[in-house]
């Protein structure tokens, strides 16, 4: 009697159970992938750390830094980007309006301050006649610094026209104050040369001046929602679940609030997280 044959499966064979085995055995998929565009800043800074977190969660997030605020909805539009985060609602609807992109506000952001800024003078009422004040150069940001200037009582705008003013909007002027029109993320390198500039607080702190980041003259109020900086997609992308993903991880990390919180000096008075339910928008008088 011959031996029983022990069977071997060809080499073929092995390489299948061996696929089939790392199946069973969980090998992870491919990470799903999310391209944000942001600017730099509180926002970019908070991102990054949303990214590194979503990596843990299957989701690799690329993060490209714009420096001006026309590139992101133009590489949104042209499918670069899956989704951008930096401008507030009264900025997207002005860029449809003008571009004809078809983008879409998908979630809620940082909501804010802007304040009025000045190295020069302790107060608004020491601003002389004649003095130098920066605006925003884009149509929605300069309107809603312009809207504070006339809640500072420092100019007076064409009735209604509100935070959509532009310069050509100005009806009174006592002061013959003396307007610059400068990039917005530029506003706060400006403030050294001017008496007055509009300005951002997490620009400050951003570019390592958090001890002025809270000593605005003046600031806006933070309860406008038109103000609150949007998760923007393409219309077609508004329901994508992996951008989902991503920005309620954004939305629930304590990581990505101690990171905000940071962005502005600790400072919460210059900031809200308008998501969550308790949120509560303040107002600082002016000096």
């Amino acid at each position: 009697m011959h031996p029983r044959s022990t069977l071997r499966p060809p080499a073929a064979g092995l390489r299948i159970l061996a696929a089939v085995l790392l199946v069973a055995l969980g090998a992870a998929p491919a990470l799903a992938r999310v391209k944000i565009g942001v600017t730099p800043g509180s926002l970019a800074d908070s991102v990054h750390v949303a990214a590194a977190e979503a990596k843990a969660q299957g989701l690799a997030v690329e993060v490209v830094e714009f420096t001006d605020w026309t590139t992101p909805n133009l590489a949104l539009a042209n499918g670069d980007l899956d989704v951008n985060y930096f401008q507030h609602q009264a900025f997207l609807d002005n860029a449809v309006k003008e571009t004809g992109f078809p983008l879409k506000s998908v979630a809620l952001g940082i909501l804010p301050n802007i304040g009025l800024y000045s190295e020069k003078h302790a107060s608004l009422a020491a601003l002389p006649d004649g003095a130098k004040v920066a605006v925003a150069n884009d149509p929605v940001n300069q309107g809603r610094g312009l809207a504070l200037l006339e809640t500072a009582g420092l100019i007076k705008l064409k009735a209604g026209i509100s935070a959509k003013a532009t310069l050509d909007d100005v009806v009174a002027n006592p002061k013959k104050l003396k307007f610059v029109e400068i990039e917005g993320p530029q506003l706060v390198r400006a403030v050294s040369d001017v008496d007055l500039a509009q300005g951002y607080p997490a620009h400050y702190v951003n570019a390592g001046r958090a001890d002025i980041a809270g000593q605005a003259l003046i600031y806006s109020g933070i309860g406008d929602l038109t103000y609150a900086i949007r998760f923007v997609t393409r219309a077609d992308r508004a329901d994508d679940p992996e951008i989902a993903k991503f920005v309620a991880l954004y939305q629930t990390s304590p990581a990505v609030r101690a990171r905000i919180d940071a962005s502005f000096a600790h400072n919460p008075s210059l900031y809200s997280l308008p998501w969550l339910p308790q949120a509560a928008p303040s107002q600082s008088s002016a000096r």
